[in-house]
């Protein structure tokens, strides 16, 4: 792709010193993707910048298109239905992307992290599902 970059993207300070200390759990978060990854959309270190970004970007503080820079939660999810299809068609529930990759990890790990046996009852469930605003 050249010199244009794939995500306008610019970390923050913040960002920049939570990947110094969490490298590995961006590590995780990028290979997630990247198994996910079309191998017909851009070159392998195309999908490598643009998982490297979402990770870092997962350790912000505000919803993810929002770390990320995005308009909108719709352009995010166009994003990742364009790099990572396989992996957003598993987003059935409309899980908020950060928690849905999170949790995808964790049951990887076979770690329950939801309070109840089945997130449809769980008393989380409006701040994991649904629009953001």
């Amino acid at each position: 792709m050249g010199d244009r970059p794939l995500l306008l993207f610019v970390p923050t300070p913040e960002l920049l010193r939570r990947q110094a200390l969490r490298a590995d759990e961006i590590e995780e978060v990028s290979r997630l993707l990247l198994e996910h990854a079309d191998p017909g959309v851009g070159s392998s270190a195309d999908r490598a910048e643009v998982a490297g970004i979402v990770a870092l970007a997962c350790l912000g503080d505000d919803h993810l298109w929002q770390d990320l820079q995005l308009a909108s939660r719709a352009e995010l999810g166009a994003l990742l239905r364009r790099w990572f299809p396989a992996l957003a068609a598993k987003n059935t529930g409309d899980m908020k992307w950060k928690k849905f990759f999170y949790k995808q990890l964790c049951e990887r790990a076979e770690i329950q992290a939801c309070r109840a046996p089945s997130c449809a009852v769980c008393s989380d469930h409006a701040l994991c599902f649904g629009p953001e605003a």
